[in-house]
């Protein structure tokens, strides 16, 4: 940038950068990313220069600004620290992986032409303030570029933020929506509010919408203390008067410095056009592909450099069908000498379990892949059956596993999948242990949980920029699609192969990250190993009764009929009880039922909360159909459906665990889902009942007692429910004792359910009205419970208030292992949005540390078992349980392995502050192992 400046005037626009909250920003809310050449982490950086180039280049007229500058934070210890040692006393250190992009932001902005402004001793804030105001004063427009709270304060009629991250302006309407005051105001509110993160300890107990219904009242703070004594509500009466001189600090410590004696001048700070060579060189250096070439377009076309050359992508055409001996051994020794390969399998079905091998994929570097097909068949076009179609030219099946499972095995070569899962099941049914191994997969859900999804088509397109090629660009879709099997062989390399040279180069982005973004003990003890584990569980299956199958469904066929009678004979005429259409118009068109709300498509909502609202009001009509729905649901989704997915083979139900879904890291069950039956009624537990053991055999179910209860003791630090956890009582009693001043010795059953609701429905954020519904109370009275529950245990409060504002800041909460939840719509204007990731925020660390717990647990039960000499072998993993089958003998040696595994499954180094509990049983079925 050259010297010289420009006068402020009223035509003036001067642009504002809050560098440094902008780098936090990004680096927590932009998917993270490396530089590929040495795995530097730039991802912060790569989004302050797409900021930067489009405010530098795409605002046009009167948008464009006449005076830049990217301000900066110079160091953590500011004047304010001399005002108030403990201010910001308790922030933790920057992410490792960000300290690096640091000093690289001040390169970027200077790159782009613009001054990087810093001061010793003072924050960013003072001198947007400083600057802010000194335009101000000459009649200039000003626009600060950022979201944060604390600079709201300068908001004027000539002064507003811009939140680029989501394009967004903030003045005087947005300012009154966040404090209720309008901007002159906002110190008075924050002074009363305080910022735990930022440590300014305001008046306890007043929040930013009480203080803001103070100072609309008595103008300021200063006033408001002054006449504290009129105050009518005694506790804040008394909270103003005793905490009057922090407040006054806090006042001192939110009011940003407007006399700061800046270095560089405001008018130094005129817009310059950056200089083409040093910000291509800089881009360059980052290896920024995307903003590079649009750089490089914009000056080729102002003729200011030669046209640009395209960095080399995916390139699909130079991959190598394997059909030799000769050629596959090639391969194998590239492999070696590589010494981190990727792997993907090729099949002609998704089940793992039935699906046969058609071919495998190597890759050992960037477009260095290979195809070895060992299962296809030459299909004439538009011929479906195949029959005894011959095959194409390919090696030998068994032949290309004898010759792969020593390179698959080799300990010293590292073996890359994506869901590798899947591929380990398929493999070890052909006699092939594959290891050691890393997934892309898992490394891209540790890294990034909640933030998006970790399919290798998404994960390609969003860290390579590339588009890889579908499944049904190569199978076709509807009645036309083939199976793998039956894909030409010039078609089938480019795809197969393509999976492998992709999972390569995601694993190259993605290894540094783990290391930087500190979450290495959560992929490499908790992640990694549990794909080996879970595909030996899915391939053992678990046995189901298709007797008691059919007899149930048939039951409940007989008892639907009869409701169904029942239902007609109410509704005076007889309709279609799954027809929400028709249900719609009986209850609320012809019997009238109050309460009916309809649709965005016009027709009356019908769905399971309003019926059981209705239910619960003594409507006869709502109560059979909620029996019904039950009845109907239990038939298809479990007497039937598990029936038909009874595997021919083995004789037993296999179900499949997605391990990169839930945020929080817990396992889901698909195809079918065993994780969902329900426990709590009558015929439930009949479903579980159909889950038996091979003769001579027993079921052994193995149970967290309590588990997230326990960890939100340990985590909220709340020393009465620790003390009753470690002295083993009834924490529910407890509770209830605590709460309503009872006795535990004959306490009425009724008010251990009320504290049981709670306890538990504190976890997930309950609600007056949820709370008010389960319990069958008013409003008001599950109110008061909740306001007394937090009156005993301050800590939950503190410890959700503390999570809230964390989760805010950073987008993620931790799990007490260092799992990195993200939390997405934490910081969203709309109410309903925001509550719903702010219950997230809150249950997220505790739900993901009991999932750490239990895949800990996993992880560690197969060598516990063979260790100890037992055949029994893990068949289920359902939220806290573990299922096991053993010979009857074995079993309680088995419940006595399984259960000090599971209360030892803790990292030694992060031991819990309350004991874990498991509850373990043997018996002849699932059910009546509970």
């Amino acid at each position: 940038m050259t010297d010289n400046s420009a006068p402020i005037t009223e035509d003036s626009h001067l642009y504002l950068i809050d560098a440094s909250g902008y780098i936090f920003r990004a680096f927590h809310a932009l998917p993270p990313l490396t530089r590929p050449s040495d795995g530097l982490p730039v991802g912060a950086i790569q989004g302050f220069c797409n900021m930067l180039w489009k405010l530098l280049e795409d605002l046009k007229g009167d948008e464009r600004p006449t005076h830049f500058a990217c301000v900066f934070d110079k160091g953590s210890y500011t004047f304010r620290n001399d005002m108030y040692p403990d201010y910001k006393a308790q922030r933790p250190p920057a992410p490792e992986d960000l300290v690096p992009q640091f000093p690289l932001m001040r390169d970027a902005a200077r790159a782009f032409g613009t001054p990087a402004i810093e001061m010793e001793g003072y924050e960013a804030d003072d001198l947007i303030a400083t600057y802010a105001k000194q335009a101000e004063a000459a009649g200039a427009r000003v626009t600060i570029v950022s979201s944060d709270k604390d600079l709201m304060q300068l908001v004027s009629d000539k002064v507003s933020l811009l939140d680029t991250m989501k394009n967004k302006r903030i003045s005087f309407e947005e300012v009154m929506d966040k404090f209720g005051v309008t901007p002159d105001k906002v110190i008075d509110v924050q002074s009363l509010a305080g910022d735990s993160v930022d440590n300014v300890p305001g008046a306890p107990g007043i929040g930013v919408k009480t203080a803001a219904q103070l100072i609309n009242e008595y103008g300021d703070v200063l006033t408001l203390l002054e006449r504290a004594e009129e105050i009518k509500q005694p506790k804040r009466r008394q909270t103003l008067i005793d905490h009057a001189e922090k407040i006054k600090i806090s006042r001192d410590l939110v009011t940003l410095k407007t006399d700061v004696p800046v270095e560089t001048p405001v008018e130094a700070l005129k817009v310059n056009d950056p200089d083409p060579k040093t910000l291509i060189d800089f881009l360059e250096t980052m290896e920024f592909r995307t903003i590079t070439r649009r750089v490089k377009e914009q000056f080729e076309a102002d003729g200011e450099i030669e046209p640009a050359a395209e960095r080399e992508g995916i390139d699909t055409s130079n991959y190598d069908t394997v059909i030799t001996e000769e050629a596959l051994q090639g391969w194998i020794e590239k492999a070696f000498k590589a010494g981190v390969i990727a792997v993907d399998t090729e099949t002609d079905a998704l089940n793992a379990v039935s699906a046969n091998l058609v071919g495998i994929s190597l890759a050992t570097g960037p477009n260095e892949a290979c195809y070895i097909p060992v299962a296809h068949v030459n299909v004439p076009e538009g011929q479906l059956d195949f029959g005894d179609t011959e095959r194409p030219e390919q090696l030998n099946l068994e032949r290309a596993i004898e010759l792969l499972k020593p390179l698959l095995e080799a300990p010293e070569i590292l073996k890359v999948g994506q869901n590798f899962k899947y591929d380990l099941a398929v493999l070890s049914r052909y006699g092939v242990t594959v290891a050691p191994y890393d997934d892309t997969m898992l490394q891209s859900f540790v890294l990034h949980a909640g933030m998006h999804g970790h399919g290798m088509d998404e994960l390609s397109e969003r860290f390579l920029g590339h588009t890889p090629i579908t499944f049904k660009d190569v199978c076709g879709t509807g009645k036309k699609q083939i199976s793998f099997d039956q894909v030409p062989l010039d078609k089938a390399t480019p795809y197969a192969a393509e999976d492998a040279d992709v999972t390569l180069r995601l694993w190259q982005i993605f290894r540094p990250l783990i290391t930087q973004r500190q979450v290495t003990r959560v992929y490499q003890r908790i992640e990694r190993p549990l794909p080996a584990v879970i595909s030996r569980m899915e391939l053992e299956g678990v046995k189901v009764d298709r007797d008691a199958l059919s007899r149930m469904s048939s039951d409940f066929s007989q008892r639907m009929a009869g409701l169904e009678a029942e239902a007609h004979e109410t509704a005076g005429r007889e309709f279609n009880l799954g027809s929400p259409k028709q249900l719609g118009e009986i209850l609320f068109d012809e019997m009238g039922l109050p309460g009916g709300k309809k649709t965005k498509s016009g027709g009356w909502s019908t769905d399971a909360d309003k019926l059981e609202e209705l239910a619960a009001a003594g409507h006869e009509l709502p109560t059979t159909l909620l029996k019904w729905r039950t009845l109907s649901k239990l038939k298809s989704t479990y007497a039937d459906a598990l029936q038909q997915a009874i595997n021919p083979k083995t004789g037993r139900v296999h179900t499949s665990f997605s391990l990169a879904v839930a945020q929080t890291g817990r396992l889901s069950s698909t195809d079918p889902n065993l994780q969902n039956i329900p426990i709590r009624t009558e015929e439930g537990r009949k479903i579980r009942e159909a889950f038996i053991p091979e003769e001579g055999n027993v079921l052994v179910a193995a149970d967290y007692s309590q588990i997230e209860l326990r960890l939100l003791a340990h985590i909220a630090d709340i020393d009465a429910l620790k003390t009753a956890f470690r002295d083993g009582l009834d924490i529910h009693a407890m509770t209830a004792s605590e709460m309503f001043d009872v006795p535990i010795e004959g306490m009425d059953p009724m008010v251990r359910r009320q504290a049981k609701a709670i306890n538990f429905g504190i976890i997930y954020g309950i609600s007056a009205y949820g709370l008010s519904n389960q319990l069958g109370i008013p409003q008001g009275e599950a109110r008061d419970y909740i306001k007394a529950y937090f009156e005993k245990f301050p800590g939950i409060r503190k410890y959700m208030d503390a999570t809230k504002e964390f989760a805010k800041d950073n987008n993620f909460v931790q799990t007490v292992y260092g799992r990195k939840c993200w939390v997405q719509g934490i910081n969203a204007k709309n109410p309903a949005q925001r509550g719903f990731a702010e219950r997230q925020a809150i249950n997220a660390p505790i739900q993901g540390s009991a999932a750490d717990i239990i895949k800990r647990a996993m992880i560690a039960m197969p060598s516990a078992l063979e260790k100890a000499g037992l055949k029994g072998r893990m068949l289920l993993q359902v939220h806290d349980e573990l299922l096991f089958e053993c010979p009857k003998a074995e079993a309680e040696e088995l419940i006595q392995t399984a259960v000090k595994v599971m209360e030892n499954a803790t990292f030694p180094s992060l031991q819990l502050s309350v004991p874990l509990e498991v509850e373990a049983r043997a018996a002849g079925n699932w059910a009546a192992a509970h």
